[in-house]
């Protein structure tokens, strides 16, 4: 079924979403060079914010709704509608960024409130459009609800931090509203966004769909249902549940990195090599080491109330910083930089999502030249994401500042290598 977009409508959003997409991820890794370098507080505590309120929103309110669009389209999209989303969600990034500056908390608490009305909108439109049978029938669209849901707490977290800072008194908030819970509350519905397309785009569409079907299933339980968990014993500060669940995700991720290995591995021999694969491998591969971390964490938080400045002894720090990096600029960005690779040319050379919709979902789209151009972006931005990880063991701001902006020019060469693929004829 072709959707009627109008003069290249639907081709031009999806092309302005990436450049601005990418360079909110850029913008972020390279402020936190910046501040790194320069010692400046204000660089080093605004770039989390700028990735966050930026990407998160973003990748929620305009890609995601692509991926569950190809499945159910009776969910339209709109162009106008994403336009102005976009327009929204860059104008939040003004406000943080002035709030973080100017230490105005409840005009972070404002931008909270401007994009959970904003996310509103999406919610609202797909369940009075879908049924819940009907959502719950397709499990890749599982995780794709739940992501917009998963936001709207998240942004709900910034709102009520903004008010925390401004009235530290006020008891109404609870304890565990903090900067980092914001942090965490926010990766989580971009974390279950990739779990609902590899499914989608991987092995849904293999010779094993039902069993795949059912794993999945009870993967998507384990991922989202674990998650809530851990998030409720984190707050009771119940250690040997925190170990529990944070092994048992742990060996779960083990279990897809390994299957999609094998995957990939007869993926590629049988048809060609697709970058995008490539990029969504090594992300498991950092989300293990993110749960390694995690663990790592966990083990050296035992008896720090929640809450703490910082969370950690200072000689444990490197444990922390690892933990959100390899989670942000490993998992997050080489997966979605992956997604990015697959879905953005399906969608412009085609101005529509009938090839997300087919069986050729993962059609060569790319140029040859193209397609080499990403695998060496790729092997950059591991090297310098590894690097990243080292300088926070070694304490070494100078190698932590230089892999960082080596890391932000690495993924903007995703929109300079795209530019010629989603203007091509």
């Amino acid at each position: 079924m072709n959707q009627p977009y109008n003069n290249g409508d639907l081709s031009r959003v999806a092309r302005f979403f990436l450049y601005i997409s990418v360079a909110v991820i850029a913008v972020a890794a390279l402020l936190g060079a910046a501040g790194t370098i320069a010692g400046s507080m204000f660089l080093l505590k605004l770039h989390p914010y700028i990735f966050f309120t930026g990407f998160g929103n973003l990748a929620i309110l305009v890609f995601n709704r692509y991926l569950t669009s190809s499945i159910y389209p009776e969910l339209k999209i709109i162009p106008k509608k994403q336009m102005r989303y976009i327009a929204t969600v860059l104008l939040s990034l003004c406000m943080i960024t002035l709030a973080v500056f100017m230490d105005w908390p409840l005009l972070k608490a404002l931008t909270g409130l401007l994009l959970m009305i904003v996310v509103t909108g999406p919610l609202r439109e797909i369940f009075t459009t879908l049924s819940i049978a009907s959502i719950w029938k397709e499990v890749s669209v599982r995780y794709y609800i739940f992501d917009v849901l998963f936001l709207l707490v998240a942004n709900l977290g910034l709102f009520t931090l903004g008010l925390k800072e401004a009235f530290p008194d006020f008891s109404i908030i609870p304890f565990f509203v903090t900067q980092s819970s914001y942090f965490l509350g926010s990766s989580f519905p971009l974390s279950i966004s990739v779990m609902g397309f590899i499914y989608a785009y991987a092995w849904s569409r293999s010779s094993k769909k039902e069993l795949a079907k059912k794993l999945f299933s009870i993967w998507f339980y384990i991922f989202v249902g674990g998650v809530l968990v851990f998030l409720v014993v984190i707050l009771a500060g119940y250690y040997l549940g925190m170990m529990l669940i944070s092994h048992l995700l742990m060996f779960g991720v083990i279990a897809i990195l390994v299957s999609f290995t094998v995957y990939l591995y007869h993926f590629f021999r049988t048809q060609f090599r697709h970058p995008g694969l490539a990029f969504m491998l090594s992300g498991l591969a950092l989300l293990l080491a993110t749960s390694a971390y995690g663990i790592m964490n966990i083990y050296f938080l035992k008896g720090v109330p929640f809450g703490t400045k910082p969370p950690l002894p200072y000689l444990r720090m490197w444990i922390y910083h690892s933990h959100t990096h390899a989670a942000l600029l490993g998992w997050i960005t080489f997966s979605f930089t992956g997604m990015l690779y697959i879905v953005l040319p399906s969608i412009v050379r085609t101005n529509s999502l009938d090839m997300l919709r087919s069986e050729d979902g993962l059609s060569s789209m790319l140029g040859e030249r193209s397609m080499k151009r990403a695998f060496r972006q790729l092997a950059m931005m591991l090297l310098s994401a590894t690097a990243v990880l080292v300088a926070f063991f070694l304490y070494n701001d100078l190698l932590l500042a230089i892999a960082g902006f080596i890391f932000g020019c690495s993924v903007i060469f995703t929109n300079l290598n795209l530019r010629t693929e989603l203007y091509a004829e």
